[in-house]
């Protein structure tokens, strides 16, 4: 077993596979005794199953020219004798989503037992385009997700279990190797947790609780007296008396649909979606005609994790606690997600926020090092960082980039993994040479292009809707990072002169932003308008003067003409305030984290918001569960922790 695949090929259904394709694959084995051991890869994501039974499934999120392979023991599938191996393959195909970068279609598996390989994927796998979902359709739930499904069950056979009509010999589908093994523990189904009716508007209409934000696959028993066609809609709130399923952005040109469709059959119809998780609270049926519904529900899919020691906290505290811990583990699956409803994405900035509060709930840096190492795997011509991971189109924040130096930097603290920062260094050196080499006059010169968003933060002008021109945030941020890597760089013994350049690009800062009569640092050149993220980040990289710092923090906690932090970017507030007077802002922070959390505990809700406007945000587009708001994890353990 030296070679994870011995001589198995890639191969596919079709010579001509198109965007949102399902390919179904049989095979059969032989088992006496011993361990069986699958090993597998896909492009996109698959679902393998033995003698009818789901066995492995979840392609971890990667890319074409670096990808990764499953190893799953399905002893306890087996059963002496023949074993009937069926797997499910979904093809995104997409390159414009911002989950998954686009390869070839393609399987490759393995079956290996005590004497070697019982079967393998190439020319002999039998396999077909599948019957029950439907291909092509690619109506997307949102641009970031990606596609949802249609189900026909009039269509189903006993593929799974038997051979089945209608298979053909695989073609070949060549892809890139070597591959790597999955990087972080694969996740597990927990039983399913039912909905409740909460609203039956009609015998085709009902609506269902269920009491939580989940995060998994639609599973479901539903009878039906004729043959019609029935949608799912799926949501973490009704604050509309019903789940919010259509959002359109006119303006953006964005339309969001948050729901899957079926054609039942009569009788009896049994579900379980082993692909697209969904994050929701609530699940809405709309039938054609009357149905009764045995049972509805999400199976939710697992990271498994144990959480550590918390801090002594009043019985507020812990039921924040417990919300923010709650937020984390749903928001984490192949990667860290910035929220589970509408995204699902790897952002660096969401994910440094993720990281430092689960350094701290969990105890434990496997995750994050995954993650900080598809990260790295990024490639573009101008040096930056997508905008998410893995993804192809061409769009950046270029603010987001240097997000992850922060994190690298924090994941070296919290790990001591020596090894893992010097096998991602020449990655994180060329991010900040990405910035230091647009340097003019001492200060990063503005992305003006379109595919360059220049958001810093959602409020005033900072949310990258401004002509684009020399900013106090991006230069804060390049000083940062200079910082950070710096200290990266001493701990693996490397030479550099990070420091010398900081210091200089600390100089251009208080020339152009900061104001010495007014004691602040503006956002841009003209000196208008100025931010409580700007200005502590200004003091973080320590651009503030040494003698003015308190003055500043005063003026963030107090001066309402300030562009106030959101929730994603107050860990840096927090942290200017903890860095200049510590004794003293332990109690400002702890109230501030008690002023803005305060509505969320009180919603009844499970989860922490993306902004402290919930579901009304964004144009009604709001999240419920967004892992970046975690971050009182972190200051409970920070301030309270004996």
């Amino acid at each position: 077993m030296n070679q994870p695949f011995g001589d198995a090929a890639w191969i596919w259904s079709n010579s001509h596979p198109k965007a949102d394709e399902y390919s179904e694959f049989v095979d059969d084995f032989t088992f006496e005794e011993g361990k069986v051991v699958l090993r597998i890869s896909a492009d996109s994501n698959y679902a393998a199953y033995v003698n009818g039974q789901l066995a492995a499934w979840g392609q971890y999120a990667d890319f074409p020219y670096d990808k990764v392979y499953d190893e799953v023991d399905l002893t306890a599938f087996c059963t002496k004798g023949q074993n009937h191996l069926a797997i499910l393959v979904w093809y995104y195909g997409d390159e414009t989503l911002a989950v998954y970068y686009p390869g070839e279609a393609g399987l490759l598996y393995a079956v290996w037992g005590q004497a070697g390989i019982l079967c393998k994927s190439d020319g002999d796998t039998q396999c077909r385009m599948s019957r029950s979902y439907i291909n092509h359709r690619q109506r997307k739930i949102t641009s970031e997700l990606g596609f949802g499904y249609f189900y026909d069950f009039t269509k189903e056979d006993n593929w799974l279990t038997s051979p089945g009509a209608d298979f053909h010999p695989a073609v070949a589908s060549p892809q890139v190797i070597p591959l790597r093994p999955r990087p972080c523990a694969q996740l597990i189904l927990s039983p399913e947790v039912w909905g409740t009716v909460c609203n039956r508007f009609s015998d085709n209409h009902i609506l269902y609780d269920l009491g939580s934000e989940q995060v998994g696959f639609l599973s479901f028993v539903m009878h039906s007296c004729t043959e019609q066609e029935v949608t799912v809609a799926f949501g973490e709130h009704i604050a509309d008396g019903q789940v919010r399923r259509i959002l359109v952005d006119e303006e953006f040109g964005i339309y969001r649909d948050f729901s899957v469709s079926f054609k039942v059959r009569p009788g009896k119809n049994v579900f379980l979606n082993p692909f697209r998780r969904l994050g929701c609270r609530y699940l809405e049926v709309f039938a054609e005609k009357p149905v009764e519904i045995e049972q509805i529900g999400i199976r939710p899919t697992v990271y498994p994790l144990e959480e550590a020691a918390r801090p002594v906290l009043t019985e507020k505290q812990n039921q924040l606690y417990t919300m923010c811990v709650e937020t984390l583990k749903l928001c984490m699956h192949e990667h860290y997600e910035d929220c589970p409803w509408r995204e699902q994405a790897l952002y660096t900035m969401d994910s440094r926020n993720q990281m430092l509060c689960g350094y701290y709930a969990f105890k434990e840096t496997r995750f994050p090092r995954a993650s900080l190492q598809l990260i790295s795997k990024d490639r573009r011509d101008d040096g930056l960082l997508s905008i998410c991971f893995p993804m192809k189109t061409d769009f950046v924040i270029p603010s987001f980039t240097l997000h992850y130096i922060t994190e690298c930097k924090e994941y070296l603290e919290y790990s001591g993994d020596l090894d893992f920062l010097r096998e991602i260094y020449p990655k994180m050196v060329s991010v900040v040479e990405a910035f230091t080499t647009r340097l003019e006059h001492g200060l990063v010169a503005p992305f003006t292009e379109e595919k360059y968003w220049n958001f810093y933060e959602w409020g005033g002008d900072l949310d990258g809707q401004k002509k684009p021109e020399r900013d106090l945030i991006i230069n804060a941020l390049l000083s940062l990072a200079l910082k950070n890597l710096a200290i990266i760089a001493d701990r693996l013994g490397y030479v550099h002169s990070y420091p010398a350049q900081a210091e200089a690009l600390n100089q251009q800062i208080r020339r152009v932003f900061w104001d010495d009569k007014e004691k602040i640092c503006y956002n841009y050149p003209e000196h208008k308008t100025y931010s409580q993220l700007g200005n502590a980040l200004a003091i973080l990289c320590e651009a503030v003067p040494e003698e003015d710092r308190a003055a500043v923090c005063l003026r963030i906690l107090e001066d309402d003409q300030m562009v106030p932090a959101s929730l994603s970017m107050h860990s840096f507030v927090y942290d200017a305030w903890l860095k200049v007077d510590p004794a003293y802002y332990r109690t400002v922070v702890l109230d501030d984290i008690d002023r803005l959390y305060t509505p969320m505990i009180a919603s009844g809700g499970n989860t922490v918001w993306e902004t402290v406007l919930g579901e009304q945000d964004f144009k009604r587009a709001g999240s419920l569960c967004h892992g970046w708001s975690a971050i009182p994890i972190y200051y409970y353990h920070q301030l309270l922790e004996k």
